[in-house]
């Protein structure tokens, strides 16, 4: 059901005030081109009613069963007051009920906003007053933690539980019948907004990136036939499903929209991804660089058969050129890396693609719609073999962050170029390597970590007069996290006390530093800011 989009004269939803669309020959051009349509992401089960759509455990659902869970999620939505416009916070990890509430949401109109387990109260707080969540979907515990009891606090204003609800509405209770008539009242346009993603958060919390379900829908088709999915694939997610790269990058999503199978790991430990590529006959995986590199160690010592596995996608972090040599070998299967954002722009090394392309770029862009520039300080295009920072647009790149008027002053040209802050250098076949960042974020392993955002929570701790935070190089991780410390006198505390001390803040744990140094003034540039780059340099 719902795979088209309803009636065209509606008004866009999903963003209210806050979304900011593509200006209208933008519009035209998208749409004559052939890279908008009107598919909906409800409608992306596309394959075989009778062939294996879902593997998550226990549970195997074929495409029509889990075409007919969502249906009933969506219905159970909408009897508790969830309907087109509306936004969800949803917090799950790798689970059907993951897959069946994403689907069900959309299918409604309602734009799940994804959050990642991890997430804590300073950052789901957030999310919740900045969209305006309509409610807010959780496990009742998961890795240890009891997500019930954050939810208490935050006041939304249904909270629904996959597992022991307790006081809260169980998300067992909301597989109802479906109705047909209200169903297709609440069907979306495909200009609605579809579902948020998150940012990397580069200045402070993450702010809200507002995929449409025409800009999404292609980004995941686009994305399935650059990297060959078929009804063949099995496609096995140890990374959070709601992560843009495991969603549509091609994804379950794309797995989905081309008739292949979705295995759910809760990891991508290699005690619980190996059993499952053995078992499943996995023969397509995502990964961050540091379970690529654990990958590349622990063939070693398993047991199970990977032979199935062939090809390993690696992106959410710069991939060593002489580790991604090390994969057809040691893992017997190709590699791709994967270059991009949630805020849209793809860049993938292409399957025929010569090694030493594969090897030492970070792919080319996604669509033949996508406008690249890389530009020096000024703004000034730079030729191919430079470096500068990179700018983009294009048919799956937001025109806009979620009610960020003044974020977007300075995040957009004024013709509507995203400006990255990623540093690169384009090669001539319009591959781009990637040579930094000129935001101040941290890239932990694919994990986004906001300088800006951890400073100002190390700043409340009683003994800390100054914080600056800067990456140091991590062979495994990419980056891990230096809190450089003034105090106010007497000793600093301990790294222990400080984890403990953002922990109690409701910090995501990833985002906690690794190291800290103690400093009794910081380094300033001539205007009087703090200077990051003498004191990475005292990392050595």
């Amino acid at each position: 059901m719902a795979g088209e989009a309803g009636s065209g004269d509606r008004p866009q939803v999903g963003g209210g005030d806050g979304f900011v669309p593509w200006p209208a020959e933008f519009e035209a051009r998208y749409k004559d081109a052939g890279y908008w349509s009107d598919r909906l992401l409800g409608g992306v089960l596309r394959g075989d009613p009778d062939r294996t759509a879902l593997v998550a455990g226990a549970d195997r659902l074929t495409y029509a069963e889990l075409d007919r869970r969502a249906d009933r999620v969506a219905a159970g939505f909408l009897r508790l007051g969830v309907g087109r416009g509306d936004r969800v916070v949803v917090q799950l990890p790798n689970t059907v009920s993951f897959v069946t509430v994403f689907l069900g949401l959309v299918r409604i109109g309602a734009a799940p906003v994804l959050a990642l387990p991890a997430h804590r109260e300073s950052e789901i707080g957030y999310l919740c007053e900045l969209a305006e969540a309509r409610a807010y979907v959780i496990p009742d515990v998961d890795g240890g933690f009891d997500y019930r009891a954050m939810a208490r606090a935050l006041g939304v204003a249904d909270v629904v539980v996959d597992g022991d609800a307790q006081e809260f509405t169980a998300l067992s209770d909301l597989d109802v019948d479906p109705d047909a008539e209200a169903l297709a009242k609440h069907r979306p346009d495909a200009a609605d907004v579809g579902v948020f993603l998150l940012s990397g958060g580069t200045t402070g919390l993450p702010k809200l990136i507002p995929r449409t379900h025409r800009d999404y829908v292609y980004n995941l088709e686009a994305s399935a036939e650059v990297c060959g999915f078929g009804q063949d694939t099995v496609y096995l997610v140890v990374l959070p499903a709601a992560h843009n790269f495991a969603l549509a990058c091609p994804g379950i999503l794309g797995v989905f929209a081309s008739g292949g199978t979705v295995v759910l790991s809760p990891s991508g430990a290699p005690d619980e991804a190996f059993p499952l590529i053995e078992r499943e006959r996995a023969n397509v995986c995502a990964v961050v660089p540091p379970i690529a590199l654990l990958w590349l160690d622990a063939v070693s010592w398993t047991d199970e058969d990977l032979s199935s596995l062939s090809l390993l996608q690696v992106g959410g972090a710069k991939f060593a050129a002489e580790r991604a040599a090390q994969v057809p070998d040691v893992l017997g299967c190709s590699v791709q890396q994967v270059f991009g954002m949630a805020e849209g722009l793809l860049n993938y090394t292409r399957l025929d693609d010569p090694a030493d392309l594969v090897e030492r770029t970070q792919g080319r862009p996604l669509s033949p719609a996508d406008e690249v520039r890389v530009v020096d300080g000024d703004g000034n295009d730079l030729p191919d073999g430079e470096v500068g920072e990179l700018l983009t647009r294009g048919p799956y790149t937001l025109r806009g962050y979620y009610r960020a008027p003044e974020h977007n002053a300075r995040s957009f040209s004024p013709d509507g170029f995203y400006r990255t802050g990623d540093l690169v250098r384009r090669l001539p076949s319009g591959h781009l390597i990637v040579e930094g960042r000129e935001k101040d974020q941290i890239n932990r392993g694919g994990d986004k970590v906001s300088a800006e955002e951890l400073e100002n929570h190390l700043l409340a701790h009683p003994a800390i007069h100054d914080a600056a935070v800067v990456g140091m190089p991590d062979p495994v991780m990419g980056e891990r996290t230096c809190a450089f410390l003034v105090v106010r006198g007497g000793e600093a505390p301990a790294l222990r006390e400080i984890k403990d001390f953002l922990r109690g803040r409701g910090l995501a744990a990833y985002k906690f530093p690794d190291r800290i140094e103690t400093v009794d003034a910081f380094p300033r540039t001539p205007v009087g800011k703090i200077d990051k780059k003498r004191l990475a340099a005292r990392l050595g």
